[in-house]
């Protein structure tokens, strides 16, 4: 099968080859891909940021989410058959979506939602599943709380938005002039020009946040959540909370415990709970999330698609930054 690999980590460009088509196992299935789709965590992985938390073989196929159909099921397979329209985010050790097959577990998958072609479908695991456990297992978000999206035109900042809506939260969010209209129309209640604005001066007494980008950003996230207010970073460090939760052994917890330092100090300081969210494959939530679609409460949010064959121009532009929403490859 075709597939687009790395053969080292670093920053060098994807390259089109020739794979062997995955084997499966009895409780996996073989899907056909239909679309994928770039997400942060792709040029991650590739620069080799993910290595403390999983370990990859090379050559290596990237992508983390697709849509497509079922071509055959292991022998204990229940749930799914042959034909069957499927939309899915792979577990860590199993990812490789920019390719034509992939062999993935019957519990990681789920109906994609009717309304959706596979290019839309295809937009929707890795945010829909991202923002879904941040605002609802994490956050536990209630009707009439206040939540600070980051980013709010990106990928994962689209979906959060509406998911929020939908909880009953009152939405603030950082964007551009360019997305601005993009995020009022998914409902934000207030939009801060991260370019000419500050919202650490401008917002105050929140009760959550769901940080996307890390960094300075989400140090200053701190100073506008209420006393016992949480924030929960995918663009942060691994805490030792969450190295215990993981099951990442001493060493490495003592690790993150180091290197998360500043943000333990922050916590105490405000008097906020920092979570670290490393998402995890659920085809159970993807149900609920094909339900928020099919019902007309969520839509995919998509900027451009590209061929298959334009992967890595695919890639360079989700880097950039500029995109509004999701960027689609197009297997077959």
């Amino acid at each position: 099968m075709r597939a687009m690999v790395i053969d080292r980590y670093g920053k060098v460009p994807m390259h089109l080859a020739e794979m062997p088509t995955p084997e499966i196992g009895e409780y996996e299935v073989l899907a056909e891909i239909h679309a994928a789709s770039i997400n942060p965590i792709d040029f991650k992985i590739r620069d080799g940021k993910v290595k403390l938390l999983v370990k990859y073989k090379m050559p290596l196929i990237l992508g983390n989410d697709f849509s497509g159909v079922v071509a055959k099921v292991g022998a204990k397979v229940t749930r799914f058959k042959a034909g069957d329209e499927i939309y899915a985010r792979p577990r860590k050790s199993k990812i490789g979506t920019f390719a034509e097959y992939i062999a993935i577990h019957e519990d990681d998958i789920a109906l994609k939602p009717k309304n959706l072609n596979f290019e839309e479908a295809a937009s929707i695991p890795l945010v829909g599943l991202t923002s879904y456990q941040a605002l609802t297992d994490i956050l536990q978000l209630k009707k009439g709380q206040r939540i600070l999206i980051q980013a709010g035109a990106g990928g994962v900042g689209t979906f959060a938005i509406q998911l929020a809506k939908l909880m009953g939260a009152t939405v603030a969010t950082t964007a551009s002039e360019a997305g601005a209209n993009l995020v009022k129309s998914l409902g934000a209640d207030e939009i801060i020009n991260y370019k000419t604005e500050k919202f650490e001066e401008i917002l105050k007494n929140y009760d959550a946040v769901f940080d996307t980008l890390g960094g300075e950003i989400l140090e200053k996230s701190f100073g506008i959540i209420k006393d016992g207010g949480k924030l929960v970073s995918v663009s942060g460090l691994p805490n030792a909370r969450f190295g215990k939760e993981y099951g990442s052994g001493f060493f490495k917890t003592l690790l993150f415990s180091a290197a998360s330092h500043k943000l333990t100090g922050l916590e105490k300081k405000h008097n906020v709970q920092y979570t670290f969210l490393f998402m995890k494959p659920s085809g159970e939530q993807l149900r609920i999330i094909a339900n928020f679609i099919e019902t007309g409460k969520i839509k995919p949010i998509i900027d451009k698609v590209f061929s298959f064959k334009d992967a890595q121009k695919a890639m360079e532009y989700a880097e950039s930054g500029r995109a509004k929403g999701k960027i689609i490859l197009k297997i077959r």
